[in-house]
């Protein structure tokens, strides 16, 4: 299939770049530049998608009937490209990603008029606590545990690697509430408030000096059984729906993209031998090929979006686009370091004036070394490498 855009498409992109443009508060484009991690300020995020929440555009991917725009495939692919390469903050994915299309798929009609207006507008901000310690991605052989109690579970247990889960209003809960039976069979999937009596939740310090990741501890947490999703017992069901929902979006084609194009102006205004980096041949050559591998990977997600997968499971094209889309992180930010030397090492100061070097390029440029640690972490979360390998060798080889 040629992946040439439409006319009509073109033009809708113009107008997304467009408008984009006029709403971003530049405050918050900046600060999301300069951020090292994968995420955005927390405030930046509630503020910004109030502002496209108002404009109908918060939650792309949502059925209008849910407060979605209405777009297809292709226009969500473009307004959430056009997002990255603007800067703009990112969606908190778990709500907008994940949270709402298992809530609006098997959720209560009650559950959908609480939950999702709160979502869209960025007044709520979700984790999600399915790792546990010595479980990792072992979903199976988590010990959270949820016993009910006449209209309330009683939640006990610990979570671990939550991605902001300090900032954060509610979380998504995988638990057992039936500790005789098969393990997938045992599991349910709590709507919890994070700042429920007995929710104590502690920051992991990072060796980048970051601290996004949590341990959640729930000790005795009382959750209305009306924040259970569907049925007790099908929280396997959910989560497998929920995961496919983010080893796609875990492609990170956009962040990829995004970063490829940063690493050409690098390239191109670092200097060896008085010459750009870009001009020189090895250089070249290791930013030749790793456009190319982004490209292909482009084109990958678009065929799935296509529903080019009658030679595969949604499961498997998942998986496959979240192995390459993390190991594409790994190379880009690698290729940030390489090309920038020493440059690399210098963090960026959020209280000191940005210093040039020229009108083009600030002389130290933020949180590479901090990017370039952080991507190790992406063929592990959402389900490491060797787990999507599993996945492979058995829904798509039959071993």
């Amino acid at each position: 299939m040629d992946f040439k855009f439409s006319e009509s498409d073109e033009l809708f992109r113009r107008d997304i770049r467009r408008t984009i443009a006029d709403l971003l508060p530049a405050d918050a484009r900046d600060r999301h530049r300069h951020i090292a991690t994968f995420g955005s300020n927390p405030e930046d995020q509630r503020r910004w998608f109030g502002i496209l929440d108002a404009q109908g555009w918060a939650v792309p991917g949502w059925p209008a009937a849910h407060g979605g725009p209405g777009w297809n495939a292709l226009q969500r692919f473009i307004f959430e490209d056009e997002m990255y390469q603007a800067d703009a903050p990112e969606f908190n994915w778990i709500g907008t990603h994940m949270v709402g299309p298992v809530l609006y798929t098997f959720g209560t009609e009650a559950q959908c008029e609480r939950f999702l207006p709160p979502i869209r507008r960025g007044d709520h901000l979700w984790a999600q606590g399915f790792s546990e310690p010595g479980a990792g991605s072992d979903l199976a052989g988590l010990r959270t545990n949820a016993r009910l109690e006449g209209d309330k579970f009683i939640l006990n247990g610990q979570k671990i690697w939550t991605s902001g889960a300090f900032c954060s209003d509610w979380g998504i809960i995988l638990c057992k509430t039936d500790t005789q039976g098969k393990a997938q069979q045992s599991i349910s999937f709590l709507l919890v408030d994070l700042k429920s009596p007995g929710v104590t939740i502690r920051r992991i310090q990072q060796l980048n000096r970051e601290a996004h990741l949590c341990e959640v501890f729930l000790e005795n947490v009382e959750v209305p059984v009306d924040q259970l999703v569907g049925e007790m017992g099908k929280g396997w069901t959910y989560a497998k729906f929920l995961l496919d929902h983010e080893r796609t979006t875990s492609s990170f084609i956009f962040w990829n993209k995004r970063e490829l194009r940063r690493a050409w102006e690098i390239a191109r205004e670092l200097k060896q031998d008085g010459r750009p980096l870009a001009l020189h041949p090895d250089w070249a050559m290791r930013l030749a090929r790793l456009e190319a591998e982004v490209r292909i990977h482009e084109w990958s997600v678009l065929r799935v979006l296509a529903e080019e997968t009658a030679f595969c499971s949604l499961s498997v094209a998942a998986s496959v686009l979240k192995l390459r889309g993390a190991e594409l992180q790994q190379s880009l930010t690698e290729l940030h370091v390489n090309l920038m030397g020493i440059r690399a090492l210098r963090e960026f100061d959020a209280e000191a004036p940005e210093r040039t070097m020229g009108e083009s390029w600030p002389e130290v440029i933020p949180g590479r070394t901090s990017r370039a640690f952080m991507s190790r972490a992406a063929t592990i979360y959402g389900g490491t490498m060797q787990i999507q390998k599993n996945i492979l060798a058995k829904l798509a080889l039959g071993l």
